[in-house]
């Protein structure tokens, strides 16, 4: 299954990269949410630790949903995904596929995130960049298990597309606490009380919608087919 994954995510990411749109309105609208936040601040006032991390986190939720709905409308222009339904391989493949697709890119975009918020929103880097860097990408794992899942779900219809991307923020709230909580240590170098807390919530967090997504997947991308 990893081998049918892998090809299905070089598939996605040659067809996003060479059409650039879906990337490039993931970027914009993660670097705009960054500088609005930067305009409620007073000249010469830096933000809060913890406050930069959610900024930060609420533009990596926004361009989440943006990615995985390019990503999975790729084969509903044309009627592909049918062609993905009959192939011969489990169709979990196409879910971690996806996944795996999404995931690089938004690390790709957080690549930018991170010192768009240094600069914008008046942050410094501190000795604990490390396990900042490893609450992103734990924090990250769970997103877009729960993305790619969704992004199957909404395809089809744009009411329940439209729909389904605002339900999706309620259920990350446990994933992006986590994030905000021990990612604010990056820029204040301090952890908070309870870290190691935190981080089994994100843990547990990418644990339940990896199997959720392993078991449902199957249901939900056969469903209108």
């Amino acid at each position: 299954m990893l081998s049918n994954a892998t090809r299905i995510a070089a598939k996605d990411l040659r067809l996003v990269i060479t059409r650039g749109t879906g990337l490039t309105q993931a970027l914009l609208m993660g670097l705009l949410l960054i500088f609005v936040f930067s305009l409620s601040q007073q000249i010469g006032e830096v933000m809060s630790p913890q406050g930069a991390a959610a900024i930060f986190w609420l533009a990596s939720a926004f361009c989440q949903v943006l990615i995985f709905n390019t990503l999975y409308s790729l084969e509903e222009v044309n009627g592909a995904r049918f062609g993905l339904l009959l192939a011969p391989m489990p169709i979990q493949a196409v879910w971690l596929g996806k996944g795996i697709a999404g995931l690089l890119l938004l690390l790709c975009a957080q690549l930018i995130f991170i010192p768009a918020a240094i600069v914008f929103l008046g942050q410094t880097v501190s000795a604990m960049w490390p396990t900042g860097l490893l609450i992103v990408l734990l924090v990250d794992i769970g997103i877009i298990a729960l993305g790619s899942l969704l992004g199957a779900l909404a395809q089809g219809q744009a009411a329940k597309e439209s729909m389904l991307s605002i339900i999706l923020f309620p259920l990350l709230i446990p994933a992006l606490l986590a994030g905000i909580r021990i990612g604010a240590a990056a820029f204040s170098g301090q952890l908070p009380e309870g870290a190691e807390s935190w981080i089994g919530i994100a843990a547990a967090f990418d644990a339940l919608f990896l199997g959720a997504g392993l078991i449902l997947f199957p249901f939900i991308y056969s469903g209108e087919g």
